[in-house]
């Protein structure tokens, strides 16, 4: 990717897109653009003036942030300048050669897959493909892939075993594509047999939801020894917009919907769904693209040091009973 189509660290309201929820954030930004113009085409000194509003957008921010509600966070997640899979292949990974196709019908651009290298660790990567700008997006059906992606992410993974690799997974969907080939073609069949088989795989394999973390669509790809999130992603068994039109038939209510799914990254942990929650600068991965991928290559490789070494047959059964507990309802929820 050229930098001119990549996202700038923030620092200005120019560098990133508004969400609606940052209308103080946005006019703070406002007054520092004017001050830096001024500062540029003048001799006028307003370093005092610019630090105190420097300050002023630190505070709004963080106490913006502090306070989000699901649906607010479910923005977050989907904002267009946030770090997708491509970032982090090109930018955290030392070396990556993309691995195609599933040998049954075509290579489906929205799941990505390849053997990866960072630091000393090699392994598979695995991970759903949203793109950057209009056209890469339109390519990858804005990360919702079809069976044939599944497909392929099963036959790479069970590559990574035959090589002994682990398995990092970046999530990023809102679900599998819903279209009508892709049913044809087995959707719910490939995505089934991908959620079975990974319970079987002999090799570590680190989950991390990146954005968005929606449905079968993400859980296709979602099992795991360890299950990540960023602070600002979501993951729940359906959009909010999709549990609102079937629940109330009322697509406004997505607010609504994404507070009873309990889909944040806090409720999340409080459920014992999520092993980790990686936390993300102030004001958003978006905000410091940079400092969130380092972050993000730390963590995946602390995670990768200790599985490294694990008896596979122990693993194995770890992993099972980590998912049985998240099955279980008695005693999570009060009774109706």
């Amino acid at each position: 990717m050229s930098d001119s189509k990549r996202p700038q660290n923030a620092g200005s309201k120019s560098s990133t897109t508004p969400l609606p929820f940052e209308q103080k954030i946005q006019e703070i930004e406002a007054k520092i653009d004017e001050l830096r113009e001024l500062a540029s085409s003048s001799s006028i000194d307003v370093g005092d003036q610019l630090e105190s509003m420097e300050r002023q957008l630190e505070e709004a921010t963080a106490r913006t942030y502090s306070h989000l509600s699901p649906w607010e966070e479910v923005g977050v997640a989907r904002h267009p300048q946030r770090p997708v899979a491509s970032d982090y292949i090109e930018e955290m990974l030392d070396d990556f050669v993309e691995l195609h196709g599933d040998r049954t019908f075509g290579d489906d651009r929205a799941m990505v897959t390849g053997l990866a290298t960072m630091g000393s660790r090699r392994f598979m990567l695995v991970g759903h493909r949203k793109g950057r700008t209009t056209k890469e997006r339109l390519e990858t059906n804005f990360g919702c892939a079809h069976p044939e992606g599944y497909r392929k992410a099963w036959r790479k993974m069970k590559l990574a075993e035959k090589l002994g690799l682990p398995i990092v997974s970046l999530i990023n969907t809102p679900g599998a594509y819903p279209g009508i080939g892709a049913e044809e073609r087995g959707q719910a069949m490939a995505i089934a047999e991908n959620i079975i088989g990974m319970f079987t795989l002999r090799v570590p394999i680190v989950v991390l939801v990146i954005g968005e973390g929606g449905s079968g669509g993400a859980l296709g790809i979602g099992i795991g020894d360890r299950v990540l999130m960023m602070e600002h992603s979501y993951y729940s068994v359906i959009s909010p917009e999709g549990c609102a039109a079937i629940l109330w038939k009322d697509g406004s209510r997505s607010a609504d919907a994404a507070e009873a799914l309990k889909l944040t990254a806090k409720d999340l942990t409080a459920l014992g769904v999520v092993d980790e929650v990686i936390p993300e600068p102030l004001g958003g991965a978006h905000r410091r693209r940079d400092e969130t991928i380092a972050t993000v290559r730390a963590t995946l490789l602390r995670h990768l040091d200790e599985l490294d070494g694990r008896d596979p047959d122990e693993m194995i059964e770890a992993r099972r009973d980590k998912f049985r507990r998240i099955a279980e309802i008695e005693g999570r929820f009060p009774s109706v």
